[in-house]
């Protein structure tokens, strides 16, 4: 009976080794996908604000949502939606704050991110206050030990 509990043990513990070692590949996958539209966000308003200085009289090309920038929206864009309000969307979903004029994405994985948030949710401020459009972390998010900036 106790080589079988032993044994029962061991498996227990291997399973739970794994699950959490499936867990973080998780969030590190996640982690990479929030990167590449992060990364397409601030492309798209680079590109936006040269068009600006090439045809400074297009209205146009003021855009304060980045999102509409992109030639094509995410599939996981679920539109504008309040800071307040970002728990009523479904977890891997970005949206855009028109009150604060930030964008923000709320995890499916939360599990590494440093410090905790409220709803789950990382936020970027659109920041043109040095002429140039970016996107600027709402707090020194930590994100399996690599800064979000």
């Amino acid at each position: 009976m106790t080589e079988w509990s032993l044994v029962v043990l061991i498996v227990l513990g291997v399973g739970f080794a794994f699950m959490r070692e499936i867990r973080t590949m998780q969030g590190q996958s996640e982690r990479i996908l929030v990167w590449s539209t992060f990364t397409s966000l601030r492309t798209g308003l680079v590109l936006n604000r040269l068009a600006r200085q090439v045809r400074p009289d297009d209205s146009g090309l003021i855009e304060k949502n980045p999102f509409l920038l992109l030639q094509e929206l995410p599939p996981n864009y679920a539109g504008e939606i309040r800071m307040r309000d970002v728990h009523s969307v479904p977890p891997s979903s970005w949206v855009f704050d028109s009150e604060c004029n930030c964008v923000g994405y709320r995890l499916m994985y939360p599990e590494g991110l440093e410090p905790p948030q409220e709803a789950d949710a990382i936020w970027f401020q659109v920041d043109a206050s040095i002429g140039m459009a970016r996107l600027v972390p709402r707090a020194n998010y930590r994100w399996f030990n690599q800064v979000l900036q």
